[in-house]
């Protein structure tokens, strides 16, 4: 193999994120002066080097292919914060004018062979043996990110400088040799092939002084290229799609090699603090730590920073590590500023570790139409995109807060779940407040970006996706998908989707569906003007569903066993609130229906307790019918079983109705009583089931007024006529024995 001019052409390779690499890179291109410099990642992103200098780290590029048909595209991802090797390079090319090329394998390629960059996205089955494990056990070192720390990353930078990059591609190709003999696998072997031909073709172009930043594993197949005419082999005929390459914003918390990132770190917080603070970097760190425990209420003083230092540095003394890394400084932290406390060290530990932070993306990056909308919308409404989860409280009542509200709900609706409730909203409608938790993480650029093509506004583009969903709803998707535009202020849209589901309904299927569509119909009907959304559509929509309920709800719910008969009885209950939240006709109908319903022998036990429960509620039912029902259900002629049943149904969540009405307890106690031992403990499961969901306040006075009961009728402290003195005889002496036994002992 020829091997390319090392005076015109110095490979720098490095680990794709750490301080130490970071200045590494930055002080060898001071020495050399390039005047051309290739960076590893999609050559689509050429034109969006020379952006970097309006970014803030972390950032990351965007590669992007649409899906087919209107879904999903393929996504890649080439991330950088400030410690980035990579980063610095862009920035010392951006500041000292020199051309940059990225020489990696196209986007269009990798994601249409479904592959990404390192770590960024599937990958072929293929991946790289550790090369750091090697040279790590080689040093002696157990454990690999600790023997780069020690040998790269937290070496200072005074002194003359020392390039490391020959030494590590002489390692590189060494580890190769003994660990990877032979070609590299083929999506390898041709990522190298494009590398080595975009630096052909930097040389041909008369760059005088070319520097090259990858990764170290791919150092020495730089450093001694095959044949041309085999690269060009390698690249020819590849499959490609159609990819647009844009900047968006990054955070730490993608950085750490906790999310899942194949070229992650442990400690981007403390990474970037080495690189940010390079001067006493453990003194500053444990100040940090001090000032979060101060704002915690945790009392720490400038001595426990000055004995944490010490310890810090005497632990890596003892470890034989240059400097104290993450590791002492956070022992220096639990033992010293929490003086042992587990839970005031993890207030710290991850926010200093992980140092979370979200950057921002150069304002003149590409960008979708949809993207640019929704970028103006948060602007206008102060919404600030952060890393960091925080929650904000929307007052529907004010004309900004409905914009946020509908403008969170709108994204919620394309996929992009920037906020969530923290609350079920459909349980807040009824209120004029929100309360929403806000994140924004990195996948959601690709989220925003997918969802373009639904249209180039928010409200366009959720209104079209609003209707797609429509079209392949069932029942109750199509009432909670109502819900939603109405939370969502698509006013436009919610005809449609009425229309579907009316046309849905009248279908049939059955009165489950329909039982289970009604209540978030109800909802969205009564509480529309709350958000200043008219009604009388959905108030229309969810009457036409109670009519099909009533008709047909004798006979879905006759002949039910037990697990269907408790589904059913909380269906109904559920239609009921819906029914009362309408009021009116609605309600009026709904009531009747029960009322009808109600005596029907054939109504599992379970329902026909929970609509007796309800029409006494709802004042439908005198204290003496009510106790005629009750007593027939409980009479001596009915299956225990099913008398328990009703009762579950009619006393579930009115522990206090049974505790301040003494003619309910009386006929319950008296049931009891009258059972005998077989049937008292077939129902006794059922019996404690009952009781168990009443508070404990409840089940106690329920047994004291049960108790206050059986005094006043003379059976709560009657002897036991049944004892028989001859069985207990034997007893007796036996116990006899005992105490005679005791007194001559003593």
């Amino acid at each position: 193999m020829a091997e390319f001019d090392t005076d015109r052409v110095h490979v720098l390779g490095v680990r794709h994120h750490g301080p130490g690499s970071a200045r590494a890179v930055r002080a060898a291109l001071q020495e050399i002066g390039p005047d051309a410099v290739l960076v590893e990642g999609p050559p689509e992103a050429d034109a969006l080097a020379g952006m970097v200098g309006e970014a803030e780290p972390p950032v990351a590029l965007l590669a992007h292919a649409p899906g087919s048909g209107g879904g999903p595209g393929r996504a890649a991802f080439w991330p950088f914060a400030v410690f980035s090797p990579e980063w610095q390079a862009l920035l010392y090319a951006h500041e000292h004018g020199c051309r940059v090329r990225f020489c990696d394998l196209p986007a269009a390629h990798l994601l249409a062979a479904g592959d990404g960059p390192q770590g960024a996205s599937a990958e072929a089955g293929w991946r790289p043996p550790d090369p750091l494990g090697v040279l790590a056990e080689a040093a002696g070192y157990d454990d690999p990110e600790r023997w780069w720390d020690d040998a790269v990353e937290h070496r200072g930078g005074g002194g003359p400088f020392r390039s490391p990059f020959p030494a590590i591609a002489e390692a590189m190709a060494e580890v190769r040799a003994r660990l990877a003999p032979g070609p590299p696998p083929l999506h390898e072997a041709r990522r190298e092939a494009r590398m080595r031909t975009v630096l052909r073709s930097a040389l041909r172009a008369g760059h005088r002084r070319i520097a090259v930043v990858c990764g170290a594993w791919h150092a020495p197949a730089l450093l001694a290229p095959p044949p041309a005419s085999g690269d060009r082999g390698l690249l020819r005929g590849l499959p490609r799609v159609k990819a647009s390459v844009t900047w968006i914003p990054w955070s730490h918390g993608r950085l750490a090699a906790a999310s899942g990132y194949r070229a992650g770190v442990r400690a981007p917080g403390w990474y970037h603090h080495l690189f940010t603070a390079p001067d006493r970097p453990v003194e500053r760190w444990l100040v940090e730590a001090a000032r979060r425990l101060r704002a915690e209420g945790a009392e720490v003083s400038s001595e426990h920073v000055i004995e944490g230092v010490r310890l810090a540095e005497a632990l890596a003394a003892l470890r034989g590590r240059p400097l104290p890394g993450p590791a002492e400084a956070a022992e220096a932290v639990s033992s010293v500023l929490c003086e042992g406390s587990a839970e005031r060290a993890a207030l710290v530990h991850r926010a200093l570790t992980v140092g979370e932070r979200l950057g921002s993306a150069p304002p003149s990056a590409p960008a979708v139409p949809l993207q640019r909308d929704l970028e103006a919308q948060r602007r206008r409404l102060r919404l600030r995109a952060e890393a960091e989860p925080r929650e904000i409280e929307v007052d529907l009542r004010e004309e900004g807060g409905r914009a946020r509200s509908v403008l969170l709900h709108r994204l919620r609706i394309l996929g992009v779940h920037w906020g969530v409730p923290v609350a079920d909203p459909v349980r807040a409608l009824g209120t004029f407040r929100e309360r929403w938790r806000l994140a924004w993480e990195p996948d959601l650029s690709v989220a925003v970006v997918e969802a373009g093509v639904w249209g180039t506004g928010v409200a366009e583009a959720a209104e079209a996706r609003a209707r797609d969903l429509a079209s392949g709803a069932d029942l109750p998707a199509l009432t909670s998908l109502t819900e939603r535009c109405l939370l969502a202020g698509l006013d436009g849209v919610l005809d449609d989707v009425l229309a579907a589901l009316s046309a849905r309904a009248a279908r049939g299927g059955g009165v489950e569906p329909l039982m289970a569509a009604v209540p978030p119909l109800a909802r969205a009907a009564r509480y529309g003007d709350v958000r200043r959304t008219g009604s009388a559509a959905l108030r229309a929509a969810a009457g036409a569903l109670l009519d099909r309920i009533r008709a047909g709800l004798g006979p879905a719910l006759a002949g039910l066993g037990e697990e269907a008969a408790a589904r059913a009885a909380a269906d109904v209950e559920a239609v009921h609130r819906s029914a009362v939240l309408l009021g009116g006709d609605a309600e009026r109908s709904w009531l009747e229906a029960l009322d009808r319903l109600a005596p029907d022998p054939a109504l599992p036990g379970m329902v026909a307790g929970r609509i007796h429960r309800l029409l006494r509620d709802a004042g439908r039912l005198d204290g003496g019918e009510l106790a005629d029902r009750l007593a027939l259900a409980v009479s001596p002629g009915a299956p225990p079983r099913r008398a328990t049943a009703w009762l579950e149904g009619f006393l579930a969540d009115g522990g206090l109705l049974l505790a301040h009405d003494p003619a309910l307890l009386a006929l319950v106690d008296e049931w009891l009583a009258g059972l005998d031992g077989a049937a008292f403990a077939s129902v006794l499961p059922l019996l404690r089931r009952t009781f168990g969901g009443f508070a404990p306040g409840e089940r106690a006075e329920i047994g004291r007024r049960a108790r206050a009961r059986g005094a006043r009728e003379g059976t709560g402290r009657a002897p036991d006529p049944g004892v028989d003195p001859a069985r207990a005889a034997a007893a007796s002496a036996t116990a006899a024995l005992i105490i005679r036994t005791a007194k001559e002992r003593e």
